[in-house]
């Protein structure tokens, strides 16, 4: 998985470095990925974390809400990004009801009940500009295609020994 620091995190939130480590450590309403490890140390942030903060921004400055309240959906948010890859994002849109966020397509209807939407390709094409790597002709800059807890899962269930009786005839 790849990390961004806190100079990086800020740019592409939109935040200050003082109200990142604010929204981050000290009111932990969306925790970064990893904490720093000592003073002047920075803490880092996959690309799920920062796309959640960059949510939490617009809902402040657009919409005026108080974000401590929604602090428990935000963690939720975050292990359902989690488990979807970067690139299946495209073409969706977050919305938040009553009951929490969804995701659904952008061509699908809307629900007849009162939520709040948000397109996710603007903020994915900042994401995909923030998080590229200079060296781009390696190929190492693209973010993930598959989601790797989803694809560990799938390994780690029936069929673990198969693998490992593979991976030992691969390496004889």
């Amino acid at each position: 998985m790849r990390f961004v620091t806190t100079p990086v995190a800020s740019q592409l939130t939109g935040l200050s470095t003082e109200k990142l480590r604010e929204w981050t450590s000290r009111r932990a309403l969306v925790p970064a990925d990893v904490r720093p490890k000592g003073k002047g140390s920075p803490a880092k942030f996959s690309w799920q974390t920062v796309l959640i903060l960059r949510i939490a921004a617009l809902l402040r400055d657009q919409f005026k809400l108080e974000l401590q309240a929604h602090k428990a959906s935000f963690a939720r948010l975050r292990r359902e990004l989690h488990r979807k890859s970067f690139i299946s994002l495209w073409g969706q849109r977050l919305s938040l009801s009553a009951e929490g966020w969804t995701l659904t397509e952008d061509s699908s209807p809307l629900p007849q009940d009162d939520i709040l939407l948000v397109r996710l390709d603007p903020h994915l094409e900042i994401l995909r500009d923030g998080f590229a790597l200079a060296d781009t002709l390696s190929g190492r800059s693209q973010l993930e295609l598959f989601s790797l807890p989803n694809l560990h899962g799938a390994k780690h269930g029936a069929g673990t020994g198969e693998m490992a009786q593979a991976r030992q005839r691969r390496s004889a």
